[in-house]
């Protein structure tokens, strides 16, 4: 720090103690009475800037979560708060909400989602590979027992496990062919055998 920086700070100090010290004069009589307004709208301000910011996981933990609607071999499922359809699929007897991904070729599990359904990640091999958004992983074949949506249940299904770092499993075009029409209409997923 040169001299003329250390000049700056000592005269910003000067000042500061100087606003400092005309604030404690002008509201002696009611000091603590105007820090305690003071904190006030600094923990007020506070706020709003926190909420602001964490608004949208605000909205997607509190708000309700789009429920999937099933009519004979229909199931109709709305788009959710981050513009994404949801399916709600239990496989080998175990619940996992798959993030719909016309963009992938297969089903794709996380190693979280594939160790919930008994399938133990480090003891795959994983040979395959995956182009992603995040660049190429490699990936490690399955199958699953069972793969129930609604109604409707798939034997003997394929997929893979990912190695990399994947947040949400992924239910691609392989799956989506199972089914004989396949719609997007006003915000919703259409599914129907």
């Amino acid at each position: 720090m040169d001299g003329d920086n250390i000049a700056r700070l000592a005269y910003l100090g000067l000042l500061g103690a100087a606003l400092v010290a005309w604030f404690i004069s002008q509201n002696r009589q009611t000091l603590n009475k105007t820090l305690q307004m003071m904190m006030a709208w600094v923990f007020i301000f506070i706020g709003v800037i926190a909420v602001v910011g964490l608004w949208e996981d605000i909205r997607t933990t509190v708000g309700p979560a789009p429920q999937m609607t099933v009519t004979g071999q229909t199931i109709e499922v709305p788009r959710a708060y981050d513009g994404h359809y949801y399916l709600p699929v239990v496989v080998n007897g175990e619940p996992i909400n798959f993030l719909v991904d016309t963009g992938a070729s297969q089903i794709v599990l996380s190693a979280q989602d594939a160790e919930r359904i008994g399938v133990d990640p480090d003891q795959l091999n994983y040979f395959g590979r995956a182009a992603t958004a995040n660049g190429e992983v490699r990936t490690a074949p399955v199958r699953l027992d069972s793969l129930t949506l609604g109604p409707i249940t798939d034997r003997n299904v394929s997929a893979w496990v990912n190695e990399g770092e994947l947040h949400q499993s992924l239910l691609g075009m392989d799956y989506l062919h199972l089914f004989s029409n396949i719609q997007f209409a006003d915000g919703r997923l259409i599914l129907s055998r």
